[in-house]
């Protein structure tokens, strides 16, 4: 079960809130995320009871973005076993929300994992559920630290391409804290070159169908001091001939092991845009999101959404995004048919460089990916 409470503090303006979090009320344990389909009209959360709530949250996009999906699948998993539901079904239900993404999956493994485990060491279930919960939130602060580094090591790279200063980054979708336990992925390298003052320019793709650049990216970058503008998808070609970009950032929501690259549907003519431009194109995502048993781009399954979401325009404020047929207003005629997957996939020799926080991957080879991942792997173990 699900309720939906708007937060605001003493002087009835919203406050910064987290976009997911662990709650412990006196009538049992919640899930609370910040509704982003609300965004940004208004700032309301998200509370969910059961497993079942949160698989609903994440198919309709109130809860998004790789990173944060990983979290938000693990704090399920502990969910289902604070409130003593099934937790394998839980686990299932949960890991099929969203295929394409596979961090969420890996969340819901990890905190299974840590409740078996404990399960089968003690045979005490209120001790199993505390390792679900301990999982999530070790995944939680994990993230948080990884994009700290993603956006030391992003910056760093941006500044070697292009030295000098003075950035003009363009982006596609939502990568900020809104996807992570941080600041985001590529969003947070943006944001550190805000920092250093030398962020010209952040152009945002507005993002269609669902528009998280014009309802999402602008938010943040609106909250944060950036300078940035907002530009319509099939706006980008002229922008790039018109010499106006420096750098294209994105993140990604599955990296396979030959370095091809899953990201919200738009990223692909990006890149090819980039490369005729000479310009390079930078996915910047947490090692978690490279999945070695997905062994290329044609291996990767891509999400296929509802068709309402591109013949019907969502208005954020009176409803859902993507929130069903009749949710939003017509703008192709009745009985149309739509092709919209939510994703698209990147080649790696169309990848300048793939951030992560254990390094950077450059060129974009499975070989490289591998050694990274082996050396990230060497280095958790002894640790």
């Amino acid at each position: 079960m699900a309720d939906q409470y708007a937060h605001s503090g003493e002087d009835g303006k919203p406050t910064e809130i987290p976009a997911i979090r662990w709650d412990e009320p006196p009538e049992g344990p919640v899930l609370v995320l910040l509704d982003q389909t609300k965004l940004p009209a208004e700032e309301v959360e998200l509370v969910c009871t059961d497993a079942s709530a949160l698989v609903e949250a994440i198919r309709s996009l109130s809860v998004r973005g790789a990173p944060l999906l990983g979290i938000a699948g693990a704090y399920g998993v502990a969910l289902a076993a604070a409130r003593g539901f099934d937790v394998d079904a839980a686990a299932d239900e949960l890991a099929g929300a969203r295929p394409t993404a596979v961090n969420l999956a890996l969340g819901v493994r990890r905190a299974r994992d840590a409740y078996r485990a404990e399960l089968a060491g003690s045979g005490d279930v209120g001790r199993a559920a505390s390792a679900a919960l301990g999982a999530a939130r070790a995944l939680h602060a994990e993230d948080a630290e990884a994009s700290g580094r993603m956006a030391e090591r992003g910056l760093a790279l941006l500044d070697e391409l292009l030295p000098g200063g003075g950035h003009r980054i363009l982006t596609h979708c939502n990568t900020g804290a809104l996807v992570s336990g941080g600041e985001g992925t590529a969003f947070a390298v943006a944001l550190a070159a805000h920092r250093a003052g030398r962020l010209r320019r952040l152009w945002v793709d507005e993002t269609r169908p669902l528009l998280q650049g014009a309802r999402l990216t602008a938010y943040e970058a609106a909250r944060t001091g950036m300078a940035y503008t907002l530009l319509t998808d099939n706006a980008a070609g002229s922008l790039f001939a018109a010499g106006e970009v420096d750098a294209v950032l994105i993140g990604a929501d599955r990296i396979a092991a030959d370095g091809s690259v899953a990201n919200k549907v738009g990223s692909y003519p990006l890149a090819v845009l980039a490369r005729y431009h000479h310009v390079p194109f930078i996915v910047v995502a947490p090692l978690t999101t490279v999945d070695p048993a997905t062994p290329d781009g044609a291996s990767i399954e891509v999400e296929q959404r509802a068709g309402s979401e591109v013949t019907e325009f969502a208005v954020p404020q009176a409803s859902a995004v993507g929130g069903g047929p009749g949710s939003g207003i017509p703008v192709a005629p009745l009985g149309t048919q739509a092709y919209n997957p939510a994703f698209d996939v990147t080649p790696p020799e169309l990848v300048t460089a793939i951030v992560t926080e254990e390094g950077v991957v450059s060129p974009v080879t499975a070989e490289a990916l591998a050694a990274l991942c082996a050396k990230a792997g060497s280095s958790a173990r002894t640790a």
